[in-house]
Order: structure tokens, then sequence, then C-alpha cells
């Protein structure tokens, strides 16, 4: 395809999205209605195409007129998400996705050759596969053929942060698409079972890709994060300690009997012990964080945990950290409050995914054009 790739960016948050498609994409329209991230937004790419405002209150005719190649939505998990109280597409937040898509439909013979909607993969069981089947009914009825993959960021950075793309395509995009494939990571159980379930009215319009991530990460947590730093605290390793279970902490004693350094990250979750919540911290070594959540998700702000010399240390991830997890440039400006900075990374897309999925699924589809069955 000759010329740049062109895209429209909804929930846009701090842009996280227009990094991962690159310097081959170019931006003709952003939204979103967090000041603090519309300001960090601002801060990185200019607020030229930026447009700060509630989704619901856009029209089709604020868009641009020209024909976008790309929607791209990460629209709000909270009611979707397993932490949360799964309300579904019915919740507040979670809702803005009719909101955003009453745009797609609004715009016409204008509507984006390609349309990519992000979330967690509890979308898929949201109220027995209902809303899940409300996504894929929504781009059928626009004339879209629909696909979808789970993508876990794990593959590119060292963070366990899995996510779902449903992916709409127009009659004149052709990827290459599969049979009904085997479970793996890329096409879950969960999603199998979904589609199976689809209804007539779009099940029609369902296609499975061919294409899988052949990938694999090249840097730890140990590597991304500040081991030098002075926040290391040993009262707050024995507090960690505390916190964790007997099971745990004879793994951590194991470790510290081994000698040799060891970086963990850790979670504060509840758990029930002998018909009691307990608050307890579960920490993994295997070299990946846990899913950044936003500091007022359904866990805590994550802690991170060094074993050296014989010693417990801890202290709590910086946002510069959480923006590497996230695969962020060293440059990229973050809000100056940590918990801003951090909310903006647990709200947003891993950059080097959408670089996948960009570089695997989305250019060569468009460069091909062509009618697919």
């Amino acid at each position: 395809m000759n010329g740049e790739r062109t895209f429209l960016e909804f929930f846009a948050g701090g842009g996280m999205a227009r990094l991962g498609l690159g310097h081959g994409w170019r931006c003709l329209f952003a939204n979103d209605s967090d000041s603090m991230k519309c300001a960090a937004y601002r801060d990185n790419f200019g607020g030229d195409e930026l447009l700060e405002g509630d989704i619901g209150a856009l029209a089709a005719d604020a868009l641009p007129e020209m024909r976008a190649d790309l929607a791209w939505a990460s629209f709000p998990c909270q009611d979707l998400s397993l932490a949360g109280a799964r309300a579904g597409l019915d919740g507040a937040r979670s809702g803005l996705f009719f909101a955003f898509w009453r745009l797609i439909e609004g715009l016409g013979e204008r509507a984006p050759r390609l349309v990519v909607v992000e979330n967690v993969p509890g979308l898929l069981t949201s109220k027995s596969g209902a809303d899940f089947a409300a996504v894929v009914d929504a781009m059928a009825a626009t004339g879209y053929r629909v696909s979808a993959f789970v993508v876990n960021a794990k593959l590119f950075t060292p963070q366990s942060r899995p996510r779902l793309f449903i992916l709409g395509l127009g009659a004149d995009c052709a990827p290459s698409f599969a049979a009904r494939p085997e479970p793996d990571a890329f096409a879950p159980q969960s999603l199998l079972d979904a589609v199976d379930e689809l209804p007539a009215k779009c099940a029609w319009a369902w296609r499975w890709l061919a294409v899988r991530p052949q990938t694999q990460r090249n840097a730890s947590l140990a590597d991304i994060i500040n081991l030098g730093t002075e926040d290391w605290r040993e009262d707050l390793g024995a507090e960690a300690l505390a916190m964790m279970s007997a099971r745990q902490r004879a793994i951590i004693d194991q470790m510290l009997k081994a000698g040799e350094p060891r970086v963990g990250a850790a979670f504060r979750r509840i758990r029930i012990e002998n018909g009691e919540r307990v608050q307890r911290l579960e920490a993994r070594f295997d070299g990946i964080a846990g899913c950044l959540r936003t500091p007022a998700g359904g866990s805590s702000r994550q802690r991170l945990l060094f074993l050296d010399g014989g010693r417990v240390k801890a202290r709590l991830l910086a946002p510069r950290e959480a923006a590497r997890l996230m695969g962020l440039p060293e440059d990229y400006a973050l809000p100056a409050r940590a918990n801003a900075a951090l909310r903006l990374c647990g709200d947003g897309v891993a950059v080097p995914v959408v670089r996948w999925i960009a570089e695997r699924i989305l250019e060569p589809a468009l460069a091909d054009k062509a009618v697919a069955a």
C-alpha cells in the first residue's frame, strides 16, 4: 500500500495506541474525556488532532471528512474486569462502547476500513457471553466481518497483561483467514466458546485469523527496574513477609538460602482463610510483573521485592518503571504526580502489542485491499 495510513483514536488516553502504530500512520482525530490524560497526550504529541470531551456528546460530523483506514478504541474496562462489579456493557463506563459505535455508524460511507476494539478478556464471559455477542452484532450490522484474539503483553514486555482485541474488517481488507483453531493463548477456550454461542444474526460475519504471535520478550523485570535506588527499605520487606501466607514465606526462605539476588513483584489481595477475610501479599519471582492497575483499581499499587544477601527489601513500583512495563519510550513525558502517571499506564494498551498487531494484521490487510470470503 502506497502512502500514509490514517487512523482515528478513541479513548485515546496518553496515546499508547498512536505510539504502537508508529510513524507509518497519521492520526486524523483523537478523543478522550479525562483532562489529565489529554494533558499527557498534548505533552507528547501536541493537540492538533485531539478533541477533549465526552464521547457521548460527539456527533459524526465532528470527525474528519476523510475516510480513515483504522479506528482504534480501547474503551473502559472497569465494568468488565473480574476485579470489578461486572455490570458489563450496561455499566456507565464500559457501556461507552455504544457511544463509540454510534459514531462509526454515523460515518456511513466514511466508516473506517478497519476497527480495533480493545478490552479485558472478561468481556468474553460478561453476561454469559451476551456482551461479547453485542459487540460482534454491532460490527456485523454495520457491514464488517469480525474476528478476535487475545494477546498477553508478557510476550513483549515483562508484564502479564492479557487483552482481548476485536477486529472489524471492511470488504476492501483481506487478512489471512483460517479454520477454527484448537485452543491456544491467541484463541483461548473462552473465546472459542463465546464464538460458538454467537446468534445466527451475527455469526455469519465471524472469521478466524491465521496469524499467531511468534515472539519472545528480551527483558525481565530486573532489567527494567532501578535496583540502585535508595528507596528500597528492609522495614517494608519485613512488613511484606508478615503479610504472606506460610507457603509463600517458605518459598522466600528457600530463595534466601540459595543466596542469588532475586526481584519479584507483588499485590495485596483479600483471601478467605478458615472462613475469614485475610489480606495477603502475593508475590511472583518469574521475571514478570503482575498486570498494572490504576491506583484505585481492584488491587493496590504494585510492590517490588528485592532479595539480596539474605535480606528482603521492598518498595513501591515507580511511575517510570510502570511506563517501561507498558513499552513506553524513556523520553515519553509522564504526568508529574505519581498517581496520575500510574493511572495513565494502568489504563493504557501496551505499545509493543499494538505494533505487533499493526505489523502482522492491520498493515497486510490494508495492503491487500481485496474482498475475502
